[in-house]
């Protein structure tokens, strides 16, 4: 029998003036400092290497970048915080401070670690929309997604 669970409540919050900090700089963390970039210029990636995509976004103003291995006061002062690390142990630290702290903490590779999910993104001029399946159904909220992003296109 399929586990019933109530769907997401879309809640769209401004960011502009929130401290947002992604630690890690891999292809999921790229991902959500992609997203994150349209909504907040105060976004901070804590990680010892990043690729050159990273580099240039900090050149353009976009992001800032501590080029250093995560420690827990890093992210003291943040409002939300991406753990998109390779290390379990590191994602696990800093969900517990974000707890501990009230920061809102999404931990990429654990689900249960969440206070918030990404959804798929579609933005034209002032008009965001997001799309999810409850995390149940990625290439369904992917195919929606996109859509919408279609038809964004052809109404402007």
């Amino acid at each position: 029998m399929a586990e019933s669970r109530k769907p997401y409540f879309p809640m769209f919050v401004d960011l502009s003036e929130k401290e947002i900090f992604v630690v890690g700089a891999g292809t999921i963390a790229k991902r959500r400092i992609r997203s994150l970039c349209n909504f907040t210029e105060h976004l901070t990636v804590i990680a010892p290497e990043v690729n050159p995509e990273l580099n240039e976004m900090e050149q353009a103003g976009q992001i800032h970048i501590l080029r250093k291995k995560y420690e827990s006061s890093d992210i003291y002062k943040a409002d939300m915080v991406i753990a998109a690390t390779n290390d379990f142990k590191t994602n696990s630290d800093i969900y517990r401070v974000c707890k501990e702290r009230g920061i809102l903490v999404n931990v990429c590779s654990d689900k249960t670690k969440c206070d918030f999910y990404f959804p798929g993104l579609a933005v034209k001029d002032d008009v965001v929309a997001g799309v999810t399946a409850n995390g149940l159904n990625h290439k369904k909220a992917k195919i929606m997604t996109q859509k919408i992003r279609e038809m964004l296109e052809k109404c402007w």
